[in-house]
């Protein structure tokens, strides 16, 4: 055979690796240390979950309390309104009086959240606001005729 390998190699022997084979093992055992130090850090660091701890009634509409701030989306649809939690919580329902006519809410469990719906026998209109109480979330809404 002609080439340019030595001719003194045996052909069906590969030639001794002069690298240590304990380095792939420390670089993966680092590797390893690395992800679960990750892991753990970004457990400490996560917030809890925003979870509904209860909703009360006012003279003007509600007053609803979570542990910490949840992400709230909410719109006035066709005179009743939708707000909608990035929260835990358990499905519940209630009435108010608004001007001593009745004004019913419910909250639902849905695969956004929690959804808070206010519904009267004639629309609605209002505004919500929250702020932060004792270490809880605050959210209170005021409902008034349209």
């Amino acid at each position: 055979m002609h080439g340019s390998a030595g001719k003194d190699d045996g052909h069906s022997t590969p030639q001794a690796d002069p690298r240590s084979k304990l380095f792939p093992r420390v670089m993966g055992s680092l590797a390893l240390f690395g992800l679960m130090v990750g892991l753990m850090i970004g457990r400490l660091t996560t917030p809890d979950p925003s979870e509904l701890q209860q909703i009360e009634v006012t003279d003007d509409g509600l007053v609803v309390w979570f542990n910490n701030e949840p992400k709230t989306h909410g719109e006035f649809v066709d005179g009743s309104l939708a707000l909608l939690f990035d929260a835990q919580g358990r499905a519940q329902k209630g009435q108010l009086k608004l001007n001593d006519k009745s004004v019913n809410w419910r909250v639902l469990l849905s695969d956004e959240g929690l959804l808070l719906s206010v519904v009267a026998a004639r629309p609605l209109q209002g505004e919500w606001a929250g702020r932060e109480v004792d270490d809880r979330w605050r959210l209170e809404i005021h409902l008034r005729e349209q």
